[in-house]
């Protein structure tokens, strides 16, 4: 197989996914048409040679259907012959979106692919592609699970439950995610990545405080689910999880000997690849699997890896993680996480793996490793090699 590399990542900044945030009054196909244009401009390669775009959203309607990579390419102003097509794999789906570029890639069934993703939560809310009093699962799905899936701040209260993490450790968790997202910004370090300058990460909070923290509500509370869950206490509030945000990403991956060829320069390669599912109920632990799949695949261990992106879709999710795989918490989301940056759902994959690629070029680190967990009980890991 032929090495696929890293040419260019860039992302939007996260905007509040409200009507009053600043990326609310662009519709999303045009917030990726202009990450799209960014990332050939940057790289400066012609759009000509892209063979095929891959974008994630989770959100497949309205503003956000019909294929809404195809659209963005053509309002990119890319070539009508460059092709494009939108995959859903929940939260993970620009992750699986770079798996499909990548490993196209390595096949040879492309040189040139973009990895890519949005999501414009303000617009198109989280949960509008199934309208009221429709049934997404089916009889036989509750037949196997006959008391039913839960919402995912439910799946995150069980998981804070059965790994015993109290309210006092999420909330410090999240804590630490604002303050190492707010002092990348101070520091500049997220200046290479996002593609439009003087704009800024507004879900960040620099002035939030653990008795800030400490002093919101649970936001899942519900009687009818305490006496299914007993164990239940209740941790999981608007400060230990993260927000409702907008935004795109977007990453171009070459063959290694295309780039030579064209000029351009490899930034970092795909070393390893995994997907796995879990406990639906649960929901979010597969990233647990998921991570000593991909070691295994890429023929390493955790002590390898100098850097990870795990996506914060909730404190609990990372915090069990770690004590799973026993990862150096020093080592994770070093420049914060989706409680602090924010999680424009389709976008998150190619939005982590931006912010990985940079973080390991300016802390010199070799390996990264990158894993989301997405409904449905499914995970993507992702190690990527730096160059």
């Amino acid at each position: 197989m032929r090495d696929a590399v890293i040419v260019e990542a860039v992302r939007t900044p996260v905007g509040r996914g409200k009507p009053d945030g600043a990326l609310h009054a662009g519709h999303p196909a045009d917030l990726l048409a202009r990450t799209l244009a960014v990332l050939v401009e940057r790289a400066g390669i012609d759009p000509a040679l892209v063979d095929d775009v891959i974008g994630g959203v989770v959100t497949q309607a309205g503003e956000q259907g019909a294929n809404i990579t195809r659209t963005a390419v053509l309002a990119a102003g890319f070539p009508e012959h460059v092709p494009a097509m939108t995959v859903d794999r929940q939260c993970g789906s620009s992750q699986q979106a770079l798996h499909i570029a990548a490993q196209g890639v390595q096949s040879g069934a492309y040189d040139v692919a973009i990895a890519c993703g949005v999501e414009s939560m303000s617009r198109v809310p989280m949960g509008s592609a199934v309208p009221p009093g429709v049934d997404p699962y089916g009889t036989m799905l509750a037949e196997r699970y006959p008391g039913g899936l839960v919402r995912q701040g439910i799946s995150a209260e069980l998981i804070a439950a059965r790994w015993d993490l109290p309210r006092e450790e999420l909330d410090a968790y999240a804590y630490e995610s604002h303050q190492r997202a707010a002092g990348a910004w101070k520091n500049g370090e997220f200046d290479r990545e996002v593609a439009w300058t003087g704009w800024r990460d507004e879900s960040v909070r620099p002035g939030t405080s653990p008795e800030a923290l400490a002093g919101l509500p649970p936001a899942y509370r519900d009687e009818r689910v305490a006496e299914r869950f007993p164990e239940i206490g209740w941790r999981i509030t608007a400060g230990n999880a993260s927000p409702v945000n907008d935004g795109a990403a977007a990453v171009l991956v070459v063959a290694a000997d295309v780039a030579r060829r064209l000029g351009l320069r490899p930034r970092a390669r795909f070393h390893g690849f995994a997907v796995t599912g879990d406990d639906p109920l649960l929901m979010l632990t597969a990233i647990i699997p998921a991570t000593g799949k991909v070691l295994a695949r890429s023929g390493l261990d955790l002590d390898d890896i100098d850097l990870f992106e795990v996506n914060e879709a909730f404190a609990p999710v990372v915090l069990a993680w770690q004590r799973e795989t026993g990862a150096d918490l020093a080592r994770v989301n070093v420049r914060g996480g989706a409680i602090a940056i924010g999680h424009p759902l389709g976008a998150s994959g190619a939005r982590l793996m931006t912010t990985l690629l940079h973080a390991l070029e300016d802390r010199g680190g070799r390996f990264g490793l990158q894993t989301m967990c997405e409904a449905g009980g499914l995970a993507n890991a992702t190690v990527i090699e730096r160059l």
